[in-house]
């Protein structure tokens, strides 16, 4: 009877390994949105919200998870970011981890009255972010824009599990 249970748990974890694996967002299209969050952390990211912002796609623009030494003069040359832009750019620098970018996320939104975001993060990261962003905000439509990437098993292996992690956390409330 245990040997079935853990087999059949086993199985349980193996499918949904395979279809966090396979079903990566991908980059969303051309659609408007009040505002756009870039989660700092991985590749692409930041890059990837500057043109979308530059494109007309969204008002303004957050990125969360900052480090307090970096200055919106280093994120203009690194980038190559128009004054135009930078002046529509916010630096989060509260958050530390995913959780956290949800609830910088979430004061941000709030204090600009956005019913609507673009998320922009890496593919193999959406998922977790999206689920925490829901675990804060309600009535905010969320576009997920994921920026394409090539993980290694182990990335991908550690990520589903901080994201089986935190649904079974907030399923106790945490």
């Amino acid at each position: 009877m245990i040997r079935r249970l853990f087999s059949a748990i086993l199985l349980v974890w193996a499918l949904g390994f395979v279809w966090f694996a396979v079903d990566m967002r991908r980059p969303a299209g051309a659609e408007n949105t009040d505002g756009i969050v870039v989660l700092t952390g991985g590749p692409g990211r930041i890059r990837r919200a500057i043109d979308v912002l530059a494109a007309g796609h969204a008002r303004r623009m957050l990125v969360s998870g900052v480090d307090r030494r970096v200055t919106r003069d280093d994120l203009a040359r690194f980038y190559h970011v128009q004054p135009a832009i930078l002046a529509r750019i916010d630096l989060g620098r509260s958050a530390v981890d995913t959780r956290s970018n949800a609830l910088e996320t979430r004061r941000w939104i709030a204090e600009h009255h956005y019913g609507s975001i673009r998320l922009v993060t890496t593919d193999w990261h959406m998922r977790r972010a999206r689920f925490e962003l829901r675990q804060v905000l309600s009535g905010v439509t969320v576009v997920p824009d994921a920026v394409r990437s090539e993980p290694d098993l182990v990335a991908l292996l550690r990520e589903y599990h901080k994201y089986l992690l935190r649904r079974a956390a907030a399923l106790v409330g945490r």
